[in-house]
């Protein structure tokens, strides 16, 4: 979502003010870094960046210094005493009135500070994209009303509010008419998206997926992040019905220790976590999964940290995104007593992460000689002469080709397993 609301400021600044952007920091007119507060290092490196870019506004008073996202809308009060040099502190909802901002700053020569929430506003106000992309960005939803014990999301990007129907999918419309592909459905807790029109008539997440896929020209569709609580009926019938829905899913579950998930304030047991895999299995029977877990959460025993590994190994999680429990000022974790040194914190990263890799591994080398087909995303970063695609199941293939294939579906045979990276070759019609 920051990525979607990183190219949305671009636009707004590229569309509505004249800019062109710049990879040299020092030729810029307006530095804005976007920003992520859900752990305390992301938070931090926000400051240490901003120290850097004083050094600029030094050498040129002119430059106009802007701080988006979450850490914006979490600390715009030290934004403003730390680094009072800063001129724009703009939260997430309030991205569209950035060009305003901008010229309120430039006017006042004071911190322009917007962190309201108000509501869909943001989208009725965001330009339309005209450069034509294989794989676009949808946000369908925004904010979270789940209040786990250790998430600032829904004090930062507030509770759960859904887009109307319409507006989704005219946006999805025009997208595919310029060339889009693939669609990524966005959300805090995407699954989560429910709306009444008017007439008193409920979309919710299943069922916009089967309003999505009427769209012949889309030919992947993709959503991230979902909540297990989230899924019903009609989505586990999506998953049966749309070929355009991928085969592979991020479901964050946190532990695999009830107690553990208890203290989160997750909402599921790991029996009703496993409940969800198996009814998606059930609906498709080659879905992968990937999902988040928060290492040396307060209280985590050894005996919890390895319900986890156990669980990791049940369900043979592909991929994860795996952290060290960080403490965020203002939820009620944060006030739990932790006895769980770093050192052994640390130690239980890795061995989750080594854990993940080698089912990773054993995945990839169990479809060397399939036949798949792959959408083609850009250069490879490994390979020379080569571009890299992604299969339904989420697995990255590295295929001889040039630029002129980014965007194709192409049907291929995966040769080789090269360490981690998996090569194949087109197959000829």
């Amino acid at each position: 979502m920051n990525e979607y609301d990183s190219d949305k400021m671009k636009d707004l600044l590229s569309k509505e003010m004249d800019f062109v952007g710049t990879n040299i920091k020092e030729e810029a007119d307006v530095l804005i870094v976007n920003t992520c507060s859900i752990r305390e290092k992301a938070q931090e490196k926000v400051f240490s960046l901003l120290g850097k870019w004083r050094k600029l506004k030094k050498i040129n008073p002119d430059i106009v210094i802007g701080v988006a996202g979450c850490v914006a809308s979490q600390e715009s009060d030290a934004i403003s005493s730390r680094a009072p040099y800063v001129d724009m502190v703009i939260g997430p909802q309030t991205i569209h009135r950035l060009p305003k901002i901008y010229k309120e700053s430039l006017k006042s020569k004071k911190t322009i500070v917007d962190v309201e929430f108000p509501l869909i506003e943001k989208f009725d106000n965001l330009p339309v994209v005209s450069e034509s992309k294989f794989s676009e960005m949808v946000t369908i939803m925004e904010g979270c009303s789940k209040y786990c014990s250790y998430c600032v999301v829904p004090y930062t990007r507030g509770t759960e509010v859904s887009r109307p129907l319409d507006d989704i999918l005219l946006e999805i419309n025009s997208l595919v008419d310029n060339g889009a592909k693939e669609i990524i459905l966005l959300g805090q807790n995407v699954n989560a998206y429910f709306y009444e029109d008017n007439k008193g008539n409920i979309v919710n997440f299943g069922l916009l997926l089967f309003y999505i896929a009427r769209n012949k020209g889309i030919k992947r569709i993709r959503y991230t992040t979902s909540h297990p609580n989230n899924f019903d009926a009609q989505t586990y019938l999506a998953y049966e019905k749309l070929p355009q829905l991928v085969s592979h899913l991020h479901l964050p579950i946190q532990s695999g220790s009830d107690r553990i998930l208890a203290a989160m304030k997750r909402g599921y047991t790991v029996l009703e976590y496993k409940s969800v895999i198996r009814k998606l299995k059930k609906a498709r029977p080659s879905m992968t999964f990937s999902s988040d877990f928060i290492v040396g959460f307060p209280g985590e025993t050894e005996e919890d940290f390895m319900k986890t590994i156990d669980l990791i190994k049940e369900v043979e999680f592909d991929q994860s995104y795996s952290f060290i429990y960080s403490k965020r000022p203002g939820t009620p974790a944060a006030s739990l007593h932790d006895e769980v040194s770093d050192s052994e914190k640390k130690l239980r990263l890795k061995f989750l992460q080594e854990t993940i890799n080698t089912l990773s591994k054993s995945r990839s080398k169990s479809i060397v000689g399939e036949n798949v087909e792959i959408l083609v995303e850009g250069k490879s970063s490994k390979y020379n002469d080569m571009v890299t695609g992604r299969t339904t199941n989420n697995k990255i293939i590295n295929i001889p080709g040039k630029d002129n294939l980014v965007g194709e579906l192409l049907n291929i045979q995966v040769t080789e397993l090269n360490n981690k990276s998996l090569k194949g070759e087109i197959l000829i019609k």
